[in-house]
């Protein structure tokens, strides 16, 4: 989507297709902090079971929980993309948005003085186009959906690991 579509946009995962090449991950740290970074990146792979990689970040709850548990206000929504926005100045990296979120998204960081979240590239995330670039498309900008059906995604990265394993396991058997 360019910059000048007001839809808001998500990130769907499709994770048959991740390799767990984590290209997305340089791709987030060079577009935000201008080096090669993984642990700063706004979206994690992680490799909970070999060869069942999970690509994690924020899917934008519909109702944000992060948003009103940060005590000193230093989120908000986005309202042209619907990204959670971190204000670094008011931050204070009290954790109580990683409590609120059903996936445990927002990372502290070594170094950094603030949480990070994904805030979607200003709508144009460099994780996708990385990954469409690789060939491998298991990031795919689409338009939010309107309806709380993706808060099934909100899950911390190791419960979706166990919920492909058992899948991917049960395929092989």
């Amino acid at each position: 989507m360019s910059s000048t579509q007001q839809a808001q946009v998500w990130i769907l995962v499709d994770y048959s297709a991740c390799t767990g090449c984590r290209l997305c991950e340089i791709a987030c740290t060079l577009r935000h902090e201008g080096l090669i970074w993984p642990a700063a990146s706004r979206i994690t792979v992680y490799e909970f079971y070999p060869g069942v990689p999970v690509p994690h970040l924020c899917v934008q709850c519909p109702d944000y929980p992060c948003v009103p548990a940060c005590p000193t206000k230093a989120l908000s929504v986005d309202g042209s993309t619907g990204a959670v926005l971190v204000d670094p100045s008011l931050c204070t990296l009290c954790g109580r948005c990683i409590e609120a979120c059903p996936g445990r998204v927002p990372k502290v960081v070594p170094g950094k003085p603030y949480v990070l979240i994904c805030d979607l590239c200003s709508g144009d995330p460099a994780c996708v186009k990385e990954c469409s670039r690789a060939g491998y498309n298991a990031l795919r900008v689409v338009r939010k959906p309107s309806n709380t059906a993706i808060k099934h995604y909100a899950k911390p990265p190791e419960v979706v690991a166990e919920e492909l394993g058992t899948r991917v396991l049960q395929v092989r058997w």
